[in-house]
């Protein structure tokens, strides 16, 4: 079908490629083009602004219903994220209805972008957060295709020595530290959402659920690893209260009892979390968010 709306990648997108990526973004409106003609959709709009790893379209089906065509970036794994969602088959998460993963394309059940978990109040949508995650913690069944977290994380530590930026030094020396000790206590083999926070939940008209999870980094590991991510969430708001360090602990009390997780090893894997994306936002540019990332790891 052909489109009469632009196909151009959004700016936050492409502002967050690599340069050598600079291809696939010129390729991305043609690559669209011929997955709509190729499905029989009818795009509605591309959603803006977006995330840093992937392109999605609103469309419909040749049926009129609504769904939601995904174009993972080339440092992304459609295959993998694929894999999680039809392990979970819409208990938790979106579901995929059609795929391309070696051209990174997945049509997935629409949900409210609009409406992520992060809109309620803070109190409330942690309240929510809780059992929405807790669902997607199953068995990743034989034969599966999902790396370990000491996998996941290794490759980041490699990351954490090369790029170590002088004033991190003593916060990444102990989240490599406690990274080798979580490692060598874990005996949990779930599959986790890998990249579990309030925006990467969005409502949903389903009847099934209130809250569907999107976007996953699937990883098979512990409990503990997934809920850390959701430790600093809304971290700007969090740096703003009287007694940020304080509230940043309490919440990892709150969490750990909610989901009956050994507090010490969330805290932990909290700390080693914030320091790979506080190092890599650094990287990145994105020096505000870096610093505020290790300052919040400092606290733990």
């Amino acid at each position: 079908m052909t489109s009469t709306i632009s196909l151009a990648p959004p700016r936050r997108l492409a502002r967050a490629q690599p340069a050598d990526a600079a291809s696939w973004l010129a390729g991305l409106p043609a690559l669209v083009g011929e997955l709509l003609r190729r499905w029989e959709l009818t795009p509605e709009r591309v959603a803006a602004p977006g995330g840093r790893t992937s392109m999605t379209v609103l469309v419909r089906s040749a049926d009129g219903g609504p769904a939601a065509l995904k174009i993972c970036a080339p440092a992304a794994s459609a295959a993998l994220e694929e894999a999680a969602l039809r392990r979970w088959d819409g208990h938790g998460a979106v579901r995929v209805l059609r795929a391309a993963p070696a051209e990174g394309a997945l049509l997935l059940e629409r949900v409210r972008g609009e409406m992520a978990l992060r809109a309620p109040p803070d109190a409330k949508a942690m309240l929510a957060a809780v059992p929405a995650v807790r669902k997607l913690w199953v068995e990743p069944g034989e034969g599966h295709p999902f790396p370990s977290v000491a996998e996941r994380t290794g490759a980041r530590a490699a990351g954490l020595r090369a790029d170590s930026p002088p004033e991190a030094r003593a916060l990444i020396d102990e989240a490599l530290r406690l990274r080798a000790e979580l490692l060598a206590g874990s005996d949990e083999e779930l599959l986790l959402h890998g990249d579990f926070r309030q925006g990467a939940v969005l409502a949903s008209d389903a009847e099934r659920a209130p809250w569907l999870a999107v976007g996953p980094e699937p990883v098979v590991g512990e409990r503990a690893y997934d809920l850390a991510r959701l430790v600093p969430d809304r971290l700007p708001d969090l740096v703003a209260a009287p007694g940020a360090a304080a509230l940043a602990r309490r919440r990892v009390a709150r969490l750990a009892d909610a989901v009956d997780v050994d507090q010490e090893r969330l805290r932990a894997w909290a700390l080693v979390r914030a320091v790979e994306s506080g190092v890599a936002d650094l990287g990145a540019g994105r020096r505000a968010d870096g610093e505020m990332l290790l300052e919040f790891a400092s606290w733990l």
